[in-house]
């Protein structure tokens, strides 16, 4: 019999930037409101959703026009769900651990809990430079987020913690009220980098990748077990992937065709170009986005390459193929949130957990 800790977990992007999860000038029924998305959270809550992922973004671009903050948009839609969990997108720079870690403690104190956060080392350089943050070269990027994670983790479960990195230092610094999560609040990080992958091996409690095939992803996830034994440390992993969902797959082919004949192509090129500073930029050059194509960066992190769709069977079965290889969590985007999420948790989910039992 399935334990609730063996069965795939489910996450949702949370609309609280403009534009949806599509560079496309398609009908998006999606809004980056407050009220859309709490409506957004609670649906996702009563449909097996476990986890709601807060983007954070301080500029436009690519379609997103308008930005809410994260971490306070993380706490408002905690305080109108009962049971899911959000995690706030963080970056180091504009975020200084101290302040992050009381941040977040307070928050899990007032929701029992439930608050988590997602550690982003930054890809957008032009962000940086409009903030005049520094910006430091790929892998340096990832040496700042380790120091960041290791000082959370230190502050959040040490009396009078001490620290002297690069980056951060601390000097018998105690925090209270603690977090009521043990050990800590989860982190999660992103990445696809040879760097990423390290760091995750060390010091972070989930991964997040981009969408990929499933043999793809099974090497990335092969390689960060490996390397974690080797530090005495688990990592669970999330796999970005965008779904369509549909009663045949001829319906839910023709609406990807259309997202991508309807792309912003002015946009898409000047994501990709972005992009190309943060993935290429590795010294392997196997970051995000380096091998992606226009049509993949039509969706912002390769949510197409996944390949969840189709009917509600076949997504089912290819989720089971990604669990299978070591997935933990789904990260999912969808065209019309709130109503593709209720289909989601309708016709694909129960597919799912029939699946898992057999």
């Amino acid at each position: 019999m399935m334990t609730h800790r063996n069965t795939l977990k489910f996450a949702y992007w949370v609309p609280n930037v403009s534009g949806g999860l599509v560079v496309s000038t398609i009908e998006q029924r999606t809004d980056w409101s407050y009220d859309y998305n709490v409506k957004l959270a609670q649906t996702a809550e009563k449909n097996g959703f476990d986890y709601a992922l807060t983007q954070i973004r301080f500029t436009a671009g690519y379609g997103a026009e308008n930005q809410h903050e994260s971490v306070s948009f993380s706490h408002a839609l905690l305080a109108k769900t009962e049971k899911l969990k959000v995690i706030a997108a963080i970056l180091p720079g504009p975020w200084k651990p101290a302040l992050a870690a009381k941040q977040l403690a307070t928050i899990d104190y007032l929701t029992e809990g439930r608050i988590a956060v997602n550690v982003v080392s930054g890809w957008f350089k032009g962000e940086f430079d409009a903030i005049g943050e520094e910006w430091p070269e790929h892998d340096e990027r990832y040496v700042r987020s380790e120091e960041f994670i290791k000082t959370l983790k230190g502050i959040w479960t040490q009396d009078n913690f001490s620290f002297q990195g690069k980056y951060y230092t601390f000097n018998n610094y105690t925090l209270k009220p603690k977090p009521i999560q043990k050990p800590t609040i989860e982190v999660f990080q992103g990445g696809s980098s040879r760097a990423a992958r390290d760091m995750a091996s060390r010091v972070s409690d989930w991964y997040f990748t981009n969408g990929n095939t499933v043999e793809e992803i099974k090497k990335q996830i092969d390689d960060i077990k490996e390397k974690a034994k080797q530090h005495n440390h688990e990592v669970k992993i999330g796999v970005n992937a965008f779904i369509i969902a549909r009663d045949t797959e001829e319906e839910a082919q023709a609406v990807l065709q259309e997202i991508i004949h309807k792309a912003n192509i002015e946009a898409v090129h000047a994501f990709g170009d972005a992009t190309k500073e943060a993935g290429a930029a590795s010294k392997e050059g196997e970051g995000n986005w380096a091998k992606s194509s226009f049509e993949d960066l039509v969706q912002y992190n390769d949510g197409f390459k996944t390949n969840l769709i189709g009917t509600p069977q076949q997504i089912a079965q290819r989720i089971i193929d990604l669990k299978h290889v070591g997935v933990d969590l789904i990260l999912s985007g969808f065209l019309h949130f709130i109503e593709e999420i209720e289909y989601f948790g309708k016709h694909v989910l129960p597919l799912v957990r029939e699946l898992e039992e057999q």
